[in-house]
């Protein structure tokens, strides 16, 4: 059973490309719950699209020395939201530990990516943090941002292919949330 570190809940935006800062203070209390605990540390970081999600994924996977497993390397495709969000209890974080990585070119299933069970390691994407993989977790977050500014930021980031896809990926999340609820699952809330 994880010690939960308590939900926070700023009340200014945070910038997920802070340098850092936001980093090293969610890193910080992951370590800490995984010390208290003597497990292995598990982050999930989890929101809709355009929330920062890989961002403080990669940085806390650089602070932490830890593996990181990006969700969009394990979504079957554009119908795959929940298929993901199931396989990261089952797979990644289940034994032997790993996931069957989605080539997007050739739309469909490439190589088993093994991780090591025995090393750190933060999962980001829509569908991390479920009642499945919460208890599994260390720390869990759970991004959230303006509708607009997430738009902005994912459209900017991959173009018009996401455009396309928007609204089909925005109703799998938004069937994710009504399902999982993972803002209360959350140890961490934080708005972006």
């Amino acid at each position: 059973m994880r010690e939960s570190a308590g939900p926070v809940d700023p009340v200014d935006p945070v910038d997920p490309a802070d340098g850092g800062g936001l980093a090293a203070g969610v890193a910080a209390a992951a370590a800490g719950v995984a010390a208290a605990s003597g497990g292995r540390l598990v982050v999930l970081v989890d929101g809709r699209s355009g929330t920062g999600k890989t961002t403080l994924g990669d940085q806390l996977a650089q602070l932490l020395g830890a593996q990181v497993v990006h969700l969009d390397d394990v979504y079957p495709g554009w119908d795959g939201l929940r298929a993901a969000a199931d396989a990261v209890a089952r797979d990644v974080l289940g034994p032997p530990g790993g996931y069957r990585r989605w080539d997007w070119v050739a739309d469909g299933p490439a190589e088993w990516t093994a991780v090591d069970p025995d090393l750190p390691i933060v999962i980001e994407g829509c569908g991390a943090v479920s009642r499945a993989s919460a208890p599994l977790a260390s720390l869990a977050v759970w991004l959230e941002a303006d509708d607009a500014v997430r738009w902005d930021r994912a459209i900017g980031r991959d173009g018009d292919t996401f455009a396309r896809e928007w609204d089909r990926w925005a109703a799998q999340e938004q069937d994710f949330i009504a399902a999982e609820d993972p803002a209360s699952l959350a140890d961490v809330v934080l708005r972006t």
